[in-house]
């Protein structure tokens, strides 16, 4: 594991981003212990501690940005995938937190009344609020198209019922931006974005849900909440564009975050490698060995260089990025799966005991191929601009 982070060195970033990575590295000293402490604690708790070391350290500023004169934020993309690169190298449940405190406040500030919502990214930058963005549903999965949340206008307020799934932060957020549908229009054009907070009565979490890599999950179900008008985020039937616009800047970091768990899978490998000897003679030593190395080198380095780009565009260029995202994310996300894989064949039987370094990684890492749209939806994403583009 690296003592201290590092600038990536690709064209794409200006000099500010110095404080970002010493930002970083300041946050890493202070957890040195932490992050080498490899005893299994409490979930809720682990997440309490990241949130208050994250906000402590300045770096949910980064996710969830101040807002100036009840203005949208100068979000800085760049700045959010050095961060969670450097999280997923050291502490995959930190970036979750850190994702998610972005992810979950990203509507209010791009789409809410600045006078309601303006508290609640503070907090969220300050770790006194936890986020949740509230889109899967049990039986829609990535086909947002199929919602069935329901919203109706009664009055000065929404009755809202429903159920979302696979919620991150479920449980523990004192927010929720739900997707539901309130207009009449079919598929995605019919769906409106709401403020939910989490004591709102009729709101109860129906039951956690455990997947490989231990985050707070949850399915929610509303019954007859009443939300007040003035908590919608947009016009009525934006609720798609709300999403969209919330996944086109945090999808690229996610690739951005697999690729610091795919470097620390190579890192360890590099380390295991010199160490340890096969058939008389270093694993290291071996031309086959090398060449695993050099592939897990090269996938990792490619992908980084789509993630940065994909950032510089919409930071410096200010270009809607849905098709660079979306092979940001896929390219990002499959490349360090494919390393990490590659790391735990080469750590042979210690690669699949349970609590080694690379066996964490893989349990990890899995779920970023499916999570922000599957590598299959964003394919669908890019073939459809790419054939726009053709018209």
């Amino acid at each position: 594991m690296k003592h201290s982070w590092t600038l990536a060195e690709t064209p794409f970033f200006d000099e500010r981003h110095a404080e970002v990575i010493a930002r970083l590295n300041d946050w890493i000293s202070h957890n040195r212990a932490r992050l080498a402490d490899e005893t299994p604690h409490d979930l809720q708790a682990e997440c309490a501690h990241w949130l208050h070391s994250l906000a402590q350290h300045g770096l949910l500023e980064y996710a969830a940005p101040a807002m100036a004169d009840g203005l949208p934020p100068a979000v800085d993309l760049r700045a959010i995938c050095l961060v969670r690169e450097c999280l997923g190298y050291y502490a995959p449940l930190a970036d979750f937190v850190f994702s998610m405190q972005g992810i979950g406040s990203a509507a209010l500030w791009q789409k809410g009344d600045a006078q309601l919502v303006a508290p609640y990214v503070q907090a969220c930058s300050q770790g006194r609020k936890v986020a949740a963005f509230a889109l899967t549903e049990p039986d829609g999965g990535s086909d947002v198209a199929a919602t069935k949340t329901r919203a109706v206008l009664q009055g000065d307020h929404y009755l809202l019922d429903g159920a979302k799934s696979y919620i991150s932060n479920g449980g523990i957020a004192d927010f929720y931006v739900v997707i539901a549908r309130t207009e009449e229009a079919r598929g995605a054009s019919g769906l409106s974005a709401l403020l939910v907070d989490a004591d709102t009565p009729g709101l109860h979490i129906h039951r956690a849900i455990d997947i490989i890599a231990p985050h707070p999950l949850a399915e929610i179900h509303f019954d007859a909440c009443k939300v007040p008008a003035g908590r919608l985020l947009g016009q009525p039937g934006e609720g798609f564009k709300v999403a969209m616009g919330v996944l086109d800047i945090f999808r690229s970091s996610v690739g951005a975050a697999a690729l610091g768990m795919g470097q620390r899978a190579l890192d360890e490998t590099l380390a295991r490698v010199s160490q340890r000897q096969l058939y008389g003679q270093a694993m290291a030593e071996m031309q086959t060995v090398q060449h695993k190395l050099a592939d897990m080198a090269t996938q990792l380095e490619a992908a980084r260089l789509l993630v940065h780009k994909a950032a510089w565009l919409r930071d410096v260029r200010q270009r809607r990025i849905s098709t660079e995202a979306a092979m940001a994310k896929m390219q990002g996300t499959e490349a360090a799966f494919q390393v990490v894989d590659a790391a735990v064949q080469l750590w042979g039987g210690m690669g699949i005991t349970c609590g080694s370094v690379v066996e964490r990684l893989y349990r990890e890492v899995r779920p970023m191929r499916i999570y922000e749209g599957a590598t299959e939806v964003q394919k669908t994403i890019i073939g459809r601009q790419l054939l726009k583009g053709q018209a």
